[in-house]
């Protein structure tokens, strides 16, 4: 396929099952590159996206960007490993090598700039993604980052022990700013908080006003319940435009539980995916249930039976459903993304 060279172009790292290609290609976004190595993955990337290269590990990317065997994206786009920082992945943090995968994502934008300043072209766009267990790391993983983004010596603290939910830094290299999204006020029927961050230096662009609303309702807090009270079957959002959307269902009453048993009751009755291999189960009232994976990709805004492809030299008829439970749970959210999308493009000064 030949990309018109007025199209912007991303590259996307940890890039999982891209979410970001299906939020972002309908909006006229390109992708020039993948890089992504975790097996399933990789075969849906090329199942789906076959004149797509996926460059694999991330580590090797800042130095052939800097050798100049690589294209210099106008958006670098990524998720770097979520583990390090989950209560699942025993917060590590940077201690994790998972984690330290996110300062691998600051030196490849860097080096991003550096060769796009070569060639006379403005910074790229940064946009980053990782579960709010990173605000509040005891190795303060989160200011490293904001630091490193912005061109800092050393790491931001945050006024208290943790980061807030949404702020703007300003610093010698570029300007930083980060919120907290939850995918079900965007049109899917879980819960799923992640933070999302937006950098560059780039002229005339101002990350802030990508993530931040200046009118309508914030889509960031939740709505105020108790365990006690009776879980509502309908979720209202609003569209990228800040019109009311229409609402949407929510499965409800609910608890989900992981493969070995254990269950938590949703306070507000949306569910959230997991990234273990085990399938999510559903409790409403007394019965007991699996969620399919086709329910997993809904939940993340993929159309049906996206995950569902040719593995192992077997037919998509005969995939197994592990494979697809852990890239759903490890994926981005399609509808969040492509909430930041239009924004980007708006702010850009492009169509979308």
């Amino acid at each position: 396929m030949t990309i018109p060279t007025s199209a912007l172009r991303y590259g996307s790292v940890c890039s999982g099952i891209e979410a970001v290609s299906v939020a972002w290609r309908p909006l006229g976004l390109e992708p020039a590159w993948f890089a992504e190595i975790d097996r399933f993955a990789c075969a849906l990337l090329a199942h789906h996206y076959p004149r797509v290269p996926n460059l694999g590990d991330l580590l090797h990317l800042p130095a052939r960007m800097l050798a100049g065997e690589l294209f210099a994206p106008d958006i670098l786009v990524g998720g770097t490993p979520c583990q390090a920082f989950s209560l699942a992945g025993l917060r590590q943090g940077m201690a994790d090598p998972r984690g330290a995968l996110t300062l691998c994502y600051v030196e490849l934008a860097d080096a991003i700039d550096h060769i796009r300043a070569c060639g006379r072209r403005q910074p790229a766009v940064f946009v980053w993604e990782n579960v709010p267990g990173v605000l509040s790391d005891s190795a303060n993983a989160f200011g490293c980052l904001l630091a490193a983004l912005a061109g800092e010596d050393t790491p931001l603290c945050p006024p208290r022990q943790r980061w807030s939910h949404a702020g703007e830094v300003l610093g010698p290299r570029r300007t930083v700013a980060w919120r907290v999204l939850d995918a079900q006020y965007f049109g899917v029927a879980q819960r799923r908080q992640r933070v999302f961050v937006v950098a560059s230096a780039r002229a005339g662009f101002d990350p802030a006003e990508v993530l931040f609303e200046r009118e309508g309702l914030r889509r960031d807090s939740a709505p105020q319940r108790t365990q006690q009270q009776d879980i509502a079957c309908t979720l209202t959002t609003r569209n990228a435009g800040g019109d009311l959307g229409c609402l949407q269902p929510v499965m409800s009453p609910l608890c989900l539980a992981n493969g070995q048993g254990s269950a938590e009751l949703l306070q507000d009755g949306a569910p959230t995916l997991t990234c273990n291999h085990e399938a999510p189960i559903l409790v409403q009232t007394m019965a007991v249930r699996r969620l399919m994976p086709v329910e997993c990709e809904a939940l993340q805004g993929f159309g049906r039976d996206y995950t569902r492809i040719p593995w192992r030299n077997k037919p998509a008829e005969c995939c197994p459903d592990a494979p697809r439970y852990k890239v759903l749970g490890n994926s981005m959210a399609v509808p969040c993304m492509v909430w930041i999308g239009r924004r980007l493009l708006r702010a850009l000064g492009q169509t979308g």
